[in-house]
Parts: structure tokens; C-alpha cells; sequence
């Protein structure tokens, strides 16, 4: 991509690029991705050469179970709207951010990208993963039909500043990151996190997210050619730092960070999710990225976020931890 050159990010309040000086951006008040028409009069009215689909209904355990119709109805409908009125225009390439939990729950661990559609999924987030692995599959019909340039990411459980901190609809690090420093604040005594503790997880910092997404939208040609025009392979490459731990060392590690001195309660009543998630990224290694931010560099970087521009709206915490 030419740092000129006309690039579209939906949902750009969640993906964070630099350097390219002709980005087309649209908040949801501005354009409503579930309606067709007003997809097309906007791409075909700035004729974008790049798209990053980077917009979806997105949340944790909860906000999954009480809202499973809008999980799969929504996010079908943006994804459709945007990869096939993209085909319509010409775009020279279009990603498609998917995510982690389209693998089946059982997978063999680290999770390969020839392990999609190989067992069945994680109940809880059942409805945004089928709509997740229709986006694939519909990356990959296009290109197999009309020679697209349809490339889809998954990527691990992402944080970074910006994040969104309600605990009714955040993921575990926004999550754990507010209830640790909120029980510091009013000197409370525990903090209750939701499950075992004992699931494995993978996490990456958003910038480096991005940047990888980046990084594969400059893939030389004969370079996306070998993902993206296969007959027998999805176009998907995992996006993560290929190491995992424990809801529980998260969860210490975050109340370390913060500076909170209280105990940890695990609520066995709550449901743990997919035993573990870990994605193996030797693909996106042999192409030659590898994340620069630690965990624990990350993660002072999103608490100072978080005690910088969140803290005086937030309210407070009323429910537990959601696992991703």
C-alpha cells in the first residue's frame, strides 16, 4: 500500500494504523454498516483501493449469552455488506478481521488454521463465531470465484488503550483492569474474577494487531497469491505472540500492575469458557512479523489508559469478570 493510497477502515476505533495520510473513516452515528445501500453509496462514492473490516458487534461470556441474536444478525450483515459491495468497486485487497474463537473448542492446542470447522464450538459464543467463519467463507468464495484479494486475520484476544471498560460487555484485561483499580481506590478487600482461573489464554497489544494487519496488507503479491487463491485452504492467517497463561496469572499480574493488595476470590458458579486458546502463528512467522510489546508492557500501557481517560465516567463495579 502507498502511503497515499485510498484506504477504508471500518470500525476504526478499534484497529490504530500510522503514516498512511489518506484514510477513509466513518463513525456508526455517520454510517450504519448493517444497511446495504448506504455501504454502497459510501464505497463507491470514495472508491477506496484498501479495505480493513475491522467493525463487528463484539463482547464477553455475557454480553454473548444475553444478546445472541444481534452477535450473529449484526455482524452478518456488516461483513456481507462490506466484502461484496468491495468486490462490486474493484478493491485491490480487503482483510477481514475474524478472531480466535471461530476454532472449535476442543482443538489441538496450539490452534493451526487447518483446524477450522474441525469439531464443534464454544457454546457461549456460538453466534459470533458461525458469523465470523461465514465471513471467511465468503472471503474465499469471492476470491475463488472473481480472483479477489480477500484476506482473512484472526487474531488472539487483543487490548491496548481505547479499550472499553463496562463490564457488562468488555473482555477480561478492560475487565480485570477496572475492578482492580476501582477495589484500590475504595480499599476493598477482593476482587472477584469469574471462573477457575485455571483457562489459558493469549493476548496481544493492539498496536501490535495492527501492525501485523498492515503488514499482511503489503504482502508482495506472489506472497498473498499463496494464501488467498487456494482451493483447499481458507484465506486465514492467525495473528498472536504464540504464548498463553492462566486467568489466574492474568489476573495477578493486573493486580501487581495496578497496586492492588487484596485477594482474589474465583466464583465457581461462573462459566470458564474454552479450556484454552492458543494460536499457532508460525504461518504469520515464516512471512516475517513477530510482535514487539511484552505483556507486561502492554498492560501498564492500557492501565495508564484506563486511569487517564476512563476513570472519572466510570461507574461502579457491579458485575464480575468476563472471560473472552
Amino acid at each position: 500500500m502507498e502511503l497515499t493510497a485510498r484506504i477504508y477502515v471500518a470500525g476504526h476505533r478499534g484497529l490504530v494504523g500510522s503514516g498512511y495520510t489518506n484514510l477513509i473513516l466513518r463513525t456508526h452515528s455517520e454510517l450504519d454498516l448493517t444497511e446495504r445501500q448506504a455501504v454502497r453509496e459510501l464505497l463507491q462514492g470514495e472508491r477506496p483501493e484498501y479495505i480493513f473490516l475491522a467493525a463487528a458487534k463484539v463482547g464477553g461470556i455475557l454480553a454473548n449469552s444475553t444478546h445472541p441474536a444481534e452477535f450473529i444478525g449484526q455482524n452478518l450483515m456488516i461483513q456481507t455488506n462490506i466484502i461484496h459491495e468491495a468486490h462490486g468497486i474493484g478493491v485491490r485487497r480487503l482483510l477481514f478481521l475474524g478472531s480466535s474463537c471461530i476454532y472449535p473448542k476442543h482443538a489441538p492446542q496450539p490452534m493451526k488454521e487447518e483446524h477450522l470447522l474441525t469439531g464443534p464450538l464454544e457454546f457461549t459464543n456460538r453466534p459470533y463465531s458461525v458469523a465470523k467463519i461465514a465471513g471467511i467463507e465468503m472471503c474465499w468464495a469471492y476470491n475463488r470465484q472473481f480472483g479477489t484479494r480477500f484476506l482473512a486475520v484472526m487474531p488472539t484476544n487483543l487490548f491496548g488503550p481505547g479499550d472499553r471498560y463496562d463490564l457488562h460487555d468488555s473482555h477480561v484485561v478492560p475487565a480485570l483492569l477496572r475492578k482492580m483499580y476501582e477495589a484500590k481506590v475504595e480499599g476493598a478487600k477482593e476482587v472477584i474474577v469469574w471462573g477457575s482461573g485455571t483457562p489459558r489464554r493469549e493476548f496481544l497489544y493492539s498496536d501490535d494487531a495492527a501492525d501485523a494487519c498492515v503488514f499482511l496488507m503489503n504482502l508482495p503479491e506472489n506472497a498473498l497469491e499463496g494464501i488467498v487463491l487456494q482451493d483447499s485452504m481458507p484465506p486465514i492467517v492467525n495473528v498472536g505472540c504464540g504464548k498463553d497463561i492462566t486467568i489466574r496469572e492474568l489476573a495477578e499480574l493486573i493486580a501487581d500492575i495496578v497496586g492492588f493488595k487484596g485477594q482474589l476470590v474465583f466464583d465457581l458458579s461462573k462459566p470458564d469458557g474454552t479450556p484454552r486458546k492458543l494460536l499457532d502463528t508460525s504461518r504469520l512467522a515464516a512471512l516475517g512479523w513477530a510482535p514487539q510489546t511484552s505483556l507486561r508492557e502492554g498492560l501498564m500501557r492500557a492501565c495508564r489508559d484506563f486511569a487517564e481517560n476512563v476513570t472519572k465516567s466510570a461507574r461502579p463495579t457491579v458485575v464480575s469478570t468476563e472471560l473472552p
